[in-house]
């Protein structure tokens, strides 16, 4: 038996923008069914292997499998997002939204139609952009802390003061205090990044930092970022990134951005 596997919702593009890929079962083509001025991208999918069960089952047994269905499921989000040649208004689903039918799916887009014009409202115009920062250099950034922190600074005179015996004893001391200030020094640096790129955007946030084992990088990440960007604004917030990046990596931070990407982080849906 089969049911209609939802991947987002968007404007309507008046039927010129084909969204021409096979879907997450890498069978199916992705088509879209229009209801009240909607446009709901889906594709057929057997619900003995996408059934709700058989998903969670898949959670627990096959990580490799909801990894392989989770990049299918995104490629197809940011094909709708182009209609016409430009970016048009989407409204991404989370990974496992299937319905029965069609008069199913119809009913929850009536049942939800205030919630998803208002999200399709705020997300028309402007585009999603990622924004991620790697400490690449943590010695410069102790160096830099060293020399402009008072408190290590006092720290280093009261244990040149004291005997070579004592002194010896304070140096695990001061590397606690450097320590505690090198990191406080991080999140301000961070913070004063991400209000920076804030005020070119309508909306943003700040996203867990994601460990090394996701990252697949050897440096730990800083900032895991998002911002909603209107349209007019990108390549001027694109510039602004690009002058900041020299600055981050002269203090020892990698610094890199992508996108237009569906707006996940700004719809909740």
């Amino acid at each position: 038996m089969d049911g209609l596997y939802l991947y987002a919702v968007r404007e309507n593009t008046d039927g010129s923008a084909v969204i021409s890929t096979r879907g997450v079962d890498e069978k199916s083509e992705v088509f879209v069914i229009r209801h009240r001025g909607l446009e709901a991208v889906v594709s057929n999918v057997c619900l003995d292997e996408f059934g709700s069960e058989q998903i969670q089952r898949k959670a627990h047994e096959d990580l490799n499998w909801i990894k392989e269905k989770s990049v299918a499921h995104e490629s197809v989000i940011e094909k709708a997002m182009i209609g016409n040649g430009t970016v048009v208004a989407v409204l991404p689903m989370r990974f496992g939204i299937i319905f029965k039918d069609r008069n199913a799916l119809e009913n929850s887009l009536n049942e939800d139609y205030p919630r998803i014009t208002k999200l399709l409202e705020k997300v028309r115009g402007n585009q999603e952009w990622s924004v991620k920062i790697y400490l690449e250099d943590r010695k410069k950034l102790e160096e830099a802390v060293k020399a402009q922190s008072d408190t290590v600074r006092q720290k280093e005179k009261e244990i040149a003061a004291l005997p070579e015996g004592m002194a010896f004893f304070m140096e695990e001391e001061l590397s606690e205090t450097t320590a505690k200030e090198v990191e406080k020094k991080l999140n301000a640096t961070m913070d004063v990044f991400f209000e920076g790129l804030k005020k070119q955007s309508v909306d943003s946030v700040k996203n867990k930092v994601l460990g090394k084992e996701l990252t697949g990088k050897c440096e730990p990440m800083v900032l895991n970022a998002a911002y909603l960007v209107p349209e007019e604004k990108v390549e001027n917030f694109k510039k602004g990134i690009e002058d900041l990046k020299q600055e981050m990596q002269a203090k020892g931070f990698c610094l890199e951005y992508s996108g237009p990407w569906p707006a996940f982080n700004f719809t909740s849906y």
